[in-house]
């Protein structure tokens, strides 16, 4: 049953990315569009990743100096602060905030446009569900949870400045210079390209659960809730073999 179920959600879901790729080329959203979506999945987002990117910079500061503090490697800590941060945790934490945050939205909103026969009325206009709700959605989030992921790592990196040389008295020179000397384009890179699939994949994903949504109001919280675990424990699969493809 199980094995069933799995086969036909990834077909189905399959088919749905394909619908919103297809639709993005055959009738472009209005850029006005693309903007409100962005401003909620992007702008309206900014604080929360500030102040997560902020403390986990700090954290993994406070987590690994005493062991790099017996081999008097302490030096290296803006170096730890940056690769973990641009090659793994902002863009994983980001899109799981993102998942939580604007991906639960984008179920129920569309799920509640289904169960009050929203979308019926739109596929009586002649206006493809897709081009109006779900690649404007799709667009603005693989552009703004890259953008999001620079936001993050900056922050991070300077709560791990802030711990490093205030907390623990690491100098500050040798905290930049090891983070300039270890840190290289393609570390930075690879963590914006593992955010911009994340960004589609949870929108695609919350997307389509919210369009499937059955059962009146508590079926749109069933979706919502399914939508978000899905899409997080999806994105933390692909991280895995987008990191070993990377990297």
């Amino acid at each position: 049953m199980f094995f069933t179920k799995f086969v036909e959600h990834t077909g189905e879901i399959t088919l749905f990315f394909l619908k919103t790729i297809f639709a993005i080329f055959k009738r472009p959203p209005k850029i006005k569009h693309i903007l409100k979506y962005m401003e909620d999945i992007g702008v309206n987002a900014a604080l929360l990743i500030i102040l997560t990117g902020f403390f986990t910079g700090g954290v993994l500061v406070v987590e690994t100096y005493p062991t790099f503090h017996k081999f008097n490697a302490e030096f290296l800590m803006g170096a730890l602060v940056s690769l973990s941060l641009a090659r793994e945790l902002s863009p994983v934490l980001v899109a799981l905030l993102v998942t939580a945050r604007s991906g639960s939205a984008i179920a129920a909103n569309i799920g509640t446009m289904r169960i009050t026969e929203q979308i019926d009325a739109l596929e009586v206009m002649a206006v493809n569900p897709f081009s109006y709700l779900v690649s404007p959605r799709f667009i603005a989030a693989v552009i703004m949870v890259p953008a999001l992921t620079v936001l993050s790592y900056v922050s991070g990196v300077i709560g791990g400045y802030f711990t490093s040389v205030y907390i623990y008295g690491i100098n500050e020179y040798m905290y930049w210079e090891k983070l300039k000397d270890f840190t290289e384009l393609k570390d930075i890179f690879g963590g914006l390209y593992k955010a911009s699939v994340f960004g589609g994949v949870l929108t695609i994903i919350t997307a389509y659960f919210g369009y499937i949504t059955k059962g009146g109001a508590e079926g749109v919280g069933r979706s919502t809730t399914t939508a978000v675990v899905v899409a997080s424990v999806l994105i933390l699969i692909l991280d895995y073999f987008l990191t070993a493809l990377v990297y």
